[in-house]
C-alpha cells in the first residue's frame, strides 16, 4: 500500500471510533466532513517520511503519530474558518464545516478532533511503548501554547503582531511536530529534527501567503485574499511576490541542509523538493524567476 493510501486508511480507522449510533449524528457528520476528502496531507506525509529516514522500526506507532497530526491539523482548519477568525466559506473545495453544519457543531467538531488525535496515539500498538510519552509531549507542544497552533491563532487577536512568531506558531509548530514525531516514533532524537521542521514550516507558510495573494480558488480550494481583507501580516505584504518566492526557495534549501545524517536522507531530500514544487503557484514561480 502506498503512503497516501496508508494515511487515508489509518484516518478512516481512527474515525470509526466515533461511528456510534448513540452519538449525535450531526457531530459525527461534521467531523467526517472536516477530515474527508483530505488535502495534500503534507504533515502526515512528513511525519512518515522522517520515520522512514530514521529507520521506521515501529511503523504502527509512526502511522498513529501521522494520523494524530492530521486530525489536529483538520481541527485547526475547522476553527480557523469560523466567523470569529477567517469567516471562510470554502475549505478543500467544499463548504467549510460551519457553513455546512452550523457554527456550534463546527466548534464541537474541532474540539472532538483534538481529543480523538490524542486517543489515537494513546491506543497505538507500539513495539516500544516507552516512546509514547515523548511523542505525546512533543505533539502536544505543537498544538498548544506558548508556541503551538493555539498561540499562532491567538497572535491574530493581538494589536501588534510579531510575524516571525506568528508564522512559527500557526504553521511551523505542527511541521516541527510532524518531523520530530516521525523521528521519535522510530527511536530518533527530536532535537536533531527541530530545525528541519521549523524551516520547512516557515517555507510552507510563505507559500500559503503567496497562494492567498495570487492563487486561484479552484486550485487551492479555499477563498483567496483573506490576509489583505483581514489586515493580517503576510510574507507577500512584507516582501512582495518575488521576494516571497525567493524566501520560500531559501528556506527550503536551508531545511534540506539541516537534515541530519540518516539512512533515508537522500529520499527525504527528494520528497522535500517535490513538495516545494507543489507549494508554489506555478505562474508565480515563473514570473519571479
Amino acid at each position: 500500500m502506498n503512503v497516501a493510501n496508508l494515511i487515508e486508511t489509518t484516518l478512516e480507522s481512527a474515525l470509526r471510533r466515533i461511528d456510534d449510533p448513540a452519538a449525535p449524528s450531526g457531530l459525527t457528520a461534521a467531523i467526517r466532513h472536516a477530515v474527508f476528502p483530505g488535502g495534500a496531507r503534507v504533515r502526515p506525509r512528513l511525519c512518515l517520511a522522517t520515520a522512514v529516514a530514521c529507520g521506521n522500526d515501529d511503523p504502527r506507532l509512526a502511522l498513529a503519530a501521522a494520523a494524530a497530526i492530521e486530525l489536529l491539523h483538520c481541527a485547526s482548519l475547522v476553527h480557523d474558518d469560523l466567523p470569529c477568525f477567517d469567516d471562510a466559506t470554502l475549505r478543500r473545495g467544499r463548504p467549510s464545516v460551519h457553513c455546512a453544519f452550523g457554527e456550534r457543531l463546527a466548534v464541537l467538531a474541532g474540539d472532538a478532533l483534538i481529543v480523538l488525535a490524542f486517543e489515537v496515539l494513546a491506543v497505538a500498538e507500539a513495539r516500544n511503548p516507552t516512546r509514547l510519552a515523548p511523542l505525546l509531549r512533543q505533539i502536544g507542544r505543537s498544538v498548544g501554547s506558548p508556541h503551538g497552533i493555539a498561540a499562532g491563532q491567538a497572535w491574530e487577536c493581538e494589536k501588534t503582531i510579531d510575524i516571525e512568531a506568528y508564522h512559527r506558531a500557526k504553521t511551523g509548530a505542527l511541521f516541527v511536530g510532524s518531523a520530530t514525531a516521525g523521528a521519535l516514533a522510530s527511536g530518533g532524537c527530536a532535537g536533531d529534527w527541530t530545525r528541519f521542521g521549523d524551516l520547512l514550516g516557515l517555507a510552507y507558510q510563505t507559500a500559503d501567503d503567496l497562494q492567498d495573494a495570487v492563487g486561484e480558488v479552484q486550485v487551492i480550494g479555499k477563498p483567496i485574499g483573506r490576509d489583505a481583507a483581514l489586515s493580517r501580516p503576510s510574507a507577500v505584504a512584507s516582501l512582495g511576490v518575488a521576494g516571497a518566492v525567493r524566501r520560500v526557495k531559501s528556506l527550503v534549501q536551508d531545511a534540506v541542509a539541516s537534515i541530519p545524517d540518516c539512512p533515508g536522507r537522500a529520499s527525504l531530500i527528494e520528497l522535500v523538493f517535490t513538495e516545494m514544487r507543489r507549494f508554489l503557484p506555478r505562474h508565480v514561480e515563473l514570473r519571479a524567476a
